[in-house]
């Protein structure tokens, strides 16, 4: 165990006030001693690292300038804000993150007046921003709003239709685009901090001012000129051009570590009436923590690691996990079918894509944070004879939700959909939960939905997927480690819409779709020890639905429960549907659907979340007892006493 950091500037820090009264000349102590905080207390908590290490100077700065929370910090994702976070009352509480009960993961409303909008999914923070300043203005209030975007984030077009309405709008908005790639070299030097603060400076702006007034009185043709020659002038010292033309006041790049530059910039446009401004700040993710600098990528998110080696701990693994096993099985349809491709939104180590594209470098495709673009993509290689797969986390295929009905189902291109992270997410929290997707995607005609009980069905499945070319078809599985069945060689075309009994029984009969199978099997053995033999059935597809097991599940049992990790309105509604429609509910059948509460469930380890959720092995033997009118013995199985 490493000492904890001395901090005696952040200790002396109880409230945003006390920031402000620290002296400029010892802000790079108190950057100094935040960063050091964060390493220690992620170290400890796990969590994300790189982004938020390349920020502490840059929150420094905007709590010192800005009268925050009056002035409002809009955080996009929220995964960089964990400096924010310990300058702004939460420090002591910081051990807490992503832990039930305690601190998110990202920016939270209700965890804090300095969090004014929560943020998981990338590239809201604009269209926030200038929601919340036209609110400003029409509310007759005078507050900076500041939001501040990666330039990762600005691969989305969302980012780019939020800042052509604000430059239409003329709104008053300051955006800070936090440049951590690196492809824009660091603007060191005096040269880049003197223009940095002369664009920014009132004398400047002034000027520029009067000369966009004199040319609205020039011919059309020297008007022209005289603008086309400003903004090249500014483009060719800054390269800004295009936020320009947005409608954006450009100012940059600045060096984001370095005070002495952040601060006059900040200082200036704190209180012009210019509107819309764009910060160009480069910073390095990672900064001043020599593991996360040398490798960005594997210290975005971390688990506990060691301070001083950087060595991050990890769980010895009992079963590969669902994505390997995505990836793997992936690789092999690849070798035998040269039509397969891969396309995913900023996440191939994420989906397992970063393995695909060691051997298939020319067929793997990473389009950046532009999930819409990245379905109505492979919908186009899908038209041309191609065996796209899009491998998206759940949660943000939500995002691609219009270009899957109009540009994939409608059209009925055969789209392969790998859908990751389905279902609970344990510390990343109700953000990137991936609840949704069974009934978003159920409702659509033309689509094919199949989720594997096990890692091994996960392998058949994706040969279904690649092998089938009727439909759209989609496969979702969970996040963590599969079961621990062994894996076949090869995977096997499954039929489709065709689920499969597990083990024959009678009375009571659980109807699994999804990664809760082995669950649903454990439910049946302490159902076992209370005299009840159970029927075990893995749906395998909620569509089509093989109505064939339904109706026969239904028939020949007293109590039917579904079970599955998804959202109302999903596999267990398909199945009550069909039975309504067939009159199969009228003898006296007791159905139960179980899923995934009608709530947004914050962070926990999924363990808690399956619990809360009544989705574990006791809350589903004991749905069966209470069906069945034995509410003791329900009670006795929830508290352990059989």
């Amino acid at each position: 165990m490493t000492k904890r950091p001395e901090t005696p500037l952040l200790d002396s820090i109880s409230e945003i006030s006390d920031l402000r009264e620290i002296p400029r000349n010892q802000l790079a102590q108190l950057a100094d001693e935040v960063r050091a905080e964060m390493i220690d207390v992620v170290s400890e908590t796990g969590g994300h690292l790189g982004a938020g290490l390349g920020v502490v100077e840059l929150s420094v700065a905007l709590h010192h300038v800005f009268n925050t929370p009056d002035d409002k910090i809009i955080w996009d994702v929220g995964h960089q804000a964990y400096p924010h976070k310990i300058l702004t009352g939460r420090r002591e509480h910081m051990r807490t993150l992503r832990k039930e009960n305690g601190l998110s993961g990202f920016t939270k409303r209700k965890e804090s007046p300095f969090d004014p909008f929560g943020a998981g999914h990338s590239s809201t923070s604009i269209s926030a921003g200038l929601g919340m300043a036209v609110a400003a203005e029409l509310k007759g209030e005078k507050r900076n709003i500041i939001s501040v975007i990666g330039d990762g984030a600005m691969s989305a077009g969302m980012a780019y239709e939020a800042m052509n309405n604000a430059g239409a709008m003329d709104a008053r908005l300051i955006v800070i685009l936090n440049d951590n790639d690196m492809s824009i070299a660091p603007p060191t030097g005096a040269m880049s901090a003197y223009l940095a603060r002369l664009v920014s400076g009132k004398t400047y702006r002034s000027i520029r001012e009067t000369a966009k007034q004199l040319s609205e009185h020039l011919p059309r043709f020297f008007s022209e000129k005289a603008r086309r020659t400003e903004e090249y002038a500014r483009g060719f010292w800054t390269g800004g051009t295009l936020f320009e033309e947005l409608g954006f006041y450009y100012i940059g790049p600045v060096d984001g570590h370095n005070l002495d530059h952040l601060l006059p910039i900040l200082d200036n446009i704190r209180d012009t009436d210019t509107g819309p401004i764009l910060i160009h700040a480069v910073t390095q993710k990672g900064k001043g923590y020599g593991p996360a600098e040398s490798a960005d990528d594997k210290y975005h998110g971390v688990s506990k690691f060691n301070v001083i080696t950087g060595a991050q701990s990890k769980a010895p693994a009992n079963a590969p996990s669902y994505t390997g096993v995505f990836a793997e099985s992936l690789i092999q349809e690849a070798r035998n079918d040269d039509k397969i491709v891969a396309v995913t939104a900023a996440m191939p180590s994420g989906t397992g894509l970063d393995k695909f594209a060691k051997e298939f470098a020319d067929r793997t495709f990473d389009v950046g944070i532009a999930e819409q673009h990245a379905v109505t993509f492979c919908a186009g290689l899908a038209a041309e004879g191609l065996s796209p797969f899009c491998a998206i986390y759940s949660t943000f295929l939500q995002r691609g939700y219009d270009q899957i009905v109009h540009d994939v189902a409608i059209q009925n291109l055969p789209v392969r959909f790998a859908i990751d992270r389905a279902g609970f997410v344990g510390a990343d929290g109700p953000t990137h939960s991936g609840a949704f997707d069974t009934a978003y995607l159920g409702t659509i005609p033309n689509m094919v939905l199949m989720a594997p009980g096990d890692e091994a069905e996960l392998r058949h499945m994706v040969t279904t997927a690649a092998k089938f070319d009727e439909h759209p078809i989609a496969l979702r599985y969970p996040r963590g480690e599969g079961v621990g069945v062994d894996l076949p060689a090869a995977g096997e075309m499954l039929e489709i819409g065709k689920g499969r009994i597990i083990r024959e029984g009678k009375s009571v009969a659980l109807l699994s779709f999804g990664g809760r199978l082995a669950e649903t099997m454990a439910a049946a053995e302490i159902l076992s020890g209370l005299g009840f033999n159970p029927t075990i059935a893995d749906a395998r597809f909620a569509k089509p639905l093989d109505t064939d097991l339904v109706e026969r599940l239904a028939k020949n049992h007293e109590v039917l429960l579904t079970i599955e990790e998804g959202s109302t309105g999903g596999f267990g509604s398909f199945v009550l549907s069909h039975l309504a429609q067939n009159g199969l509910l009228d003898n006296g059948l007791k159905v139960r659907p179980l899923f995934i509460p009608d709530h947004h469930f914050d962070q926990a380890s999924q363990t808690s979340m399956y619990k809360a959720a009544g989705l574990d092995r006791n809350a589903i033997a004991a749905t069966v007892m209470r069906a069945l009118g034995n509410e003791k013995a329900a009670n006795q199985v929830m508290t352990g006493g059989l």
